[in-house]
């Protein structure tokens, strides 16, 4: 674009804003001579109103641009009834070495004078290089602590004040196939005293969710944006403003740095050939010291409380999930028992072509089995009340279960051959199989027994002819009739 042109629009530009001022100018003339003309009662209640409405404006303001205070950190349980937990699943046959060793490795740790700083971040973001800047003395070393898997390497090195720290290089997260990996990093996150997250430019949805991870667990935490050579000073600038902007206040500091490491170019001679050359670049990473000096300023005994929390509430969701798990399973093995008893109760008391109208007193048992695996409290009435509300279910569809229970049962040669009672008994089979999974799924849900919730998910499974769940339950139907 010419100089002429742009000094054109903006001429055109200025011209426009003067006009823009002056019509506003004159309008607010006009309203305040309108006002003026007001009976002196309505000139009160007009002021009055557009003051409130000042007023509102301003307290929206305020509220909106006020320091936001920091999210309390997840609250650990304490550990005596985290420990009971952990006997409890280790009586259930659940293997619960691991979380035993992270209590070991927990209570090793706070008896060390060391501090411990893990750099965290996604891959090719340039940790490792830049714990090599942080720790330039540090070798890798075989790691026997316990409790730590030997993918995570430990550096011992000297805090920025002098003291001792142990910086901790691990695996880099969004991996593809890495997940355990993952789990790994992010487990040595929370042992360790102060995160230094890494990234090399603007914050993925990802990152931003592993930061927000980080911040519900309370961590010290440095974001340091790697690789700032690469960008120019203004670029430095936007880039740091926008990623404190996106982070939600969740890091203590957030730093540009440059890890260094080696870069690789091809030089021209002056003969006219190439040569390949390699050198290391100067690592940058002064306002990471700074950020970090501050951040573990309190010392090793400050921290620890905060570091004890996060682990143990790691502990805590590691545990509630294999107790899902384990109650999961558990609950598996009681519907497919009572489906089993139901089977040989339909072949021994059921008539070929009668309604389908469930056993009560096995129904009931059931009911009371899974009420107690979840640890929700049900009576009697509300037991009759869901089973009112079963048999209703199934005389309005007794022709469309025999119907599935038919059409699987074709695809067992001999088996569909047997009579009417195998049809009854595989009808049973699917009724049990349908109530109890559905009312282990509400009462895992909503830790009560939702008659409506549980009613609704069992037609639903009623109606589910997948062929491996049908051929589950004909295989369960043929054992339970040949060992009765």
């Amino acid at each position: 674009m010419s100089r002429r042109l742009r000094l054109l629009f903006a001429a055109i530009g200025l011209a426009a804003l003067v006009w823009l001022l002056i019509a506003t100018l004159e309008r607010g003339l006009a309203l305040a001579q309108r006002f003026m003309a007001l009976p002196a009662g309505m000139r009160w209640l007009v002021g009055l109103l557009l003051a409130a409405i000042a007023l509102a404006g301003l307290a929206v303001g305020v509220w909106w641009l006020r320091p936001r205070k920091p999210r309390a950190p997840v609250q650990a349980p304490d550990r005596p009834s985290l420990e009971s937990r952990l006997a409890t699943l280790r009586e259930s046959g659940a293997d619960v070495e691991e979380l035993r060793s992270e209590l070991d490795e927990l209570d090793r740790r706070r008896v060390l004078d060391e501090l411990h700083v893990a750099v965290f971040g996604e891959i090719s973001t340039g940790k490792s290089t830049l714990i090599a800047a942080l720790v330039p003395s540090a070798q890798v070393q075989s790691d026997p602590r316990g409790g730590t898997t030997r993918v995570v390497a430990h550096y011992d090195g000297m805090a920025p004040d002098g003291t001792k720290w142990v910086v901790a290089d691990v695996p880099g997260s969004a991996e593809a196939g890495g997940e355990a990996r993952e789990r790994m990093a992010r487990d040595e996150a929370l042992r360790a005293h102060a995160v230094v997250y890494v990234c090399a430019g603007d914050l993925t949805r990802a990152q931003a969710s592993e930061l927000q991870w980080l911040g519900d667990f309370g961590k010290p935490l440095v974001l340091a944006i790697n690789k700032a050579d690469q960008w120019t000073a203004q670029e430095r600038t936007q880039i740091a403003h926008r990623l404190r902007a996106s982070a939600g206040g969740i890091p203590d500091a957030v730093v540009l740095v440059s890890a260094g490491g080696e870069e690789r170019f091809t030089r021209r001679l002056a003969d006219g050939g190439t040569e390949e050359v390699r050198r290391q670049r100067k690592p940058q990473i002064d306002e990471l010291t700074t950020a970090l000096r501050q951040l573990v300023s309190a010392g090793k005994a400050a921290l620890e409380p905060a570091r004890e929390n996060a682990v143990l509430a790691g502990l805590h969701e590691r545990t509630s999930a294999l107790e899902t798990a384990q109650r999961t399973a558990e609950a598996e093995r009681i519907v497919t028992r009572y489906a089993r008893r139901a089977i040989v109760g339909a072949m021994a008391a059921v008539a070929p072509g009668t309604d389908l109208v469930i056993q009560g007193a096995l129904a009931a048992g059931l009911v009371r089995a899974l009420a107690d695996l979840y640890g929700v409290r049900v009576t009697d009435v509300e037991i009759e009340a869901l089973l009112r509300q079963v048999r209703m279910t199934l005389r309005t569809g007794t022709s469309v279960v025999l119907a599935v229970a038919g059409n699987a049962l074709k695809a067992f040669p001999g088996l569909g051959t047997l009579g009417g009672g195998v049809l009854h008994a595989f009808a049973y089979a699917l009724v049990f199989d349908s109530l109890g999974k559905a009312l282990a799924i509400t009462l895992a849900e909503r830790q009560q027994l939702d008659q409506a919730e549980a009613g609704e998910r069992m037609r639903a499974l009623l109606d589910d002819t997948r062929g491996n769940r049908l051929r589950q339950l004909a295989e369960l139907t043929t054992d339970a009739l040949r060992d009765r």
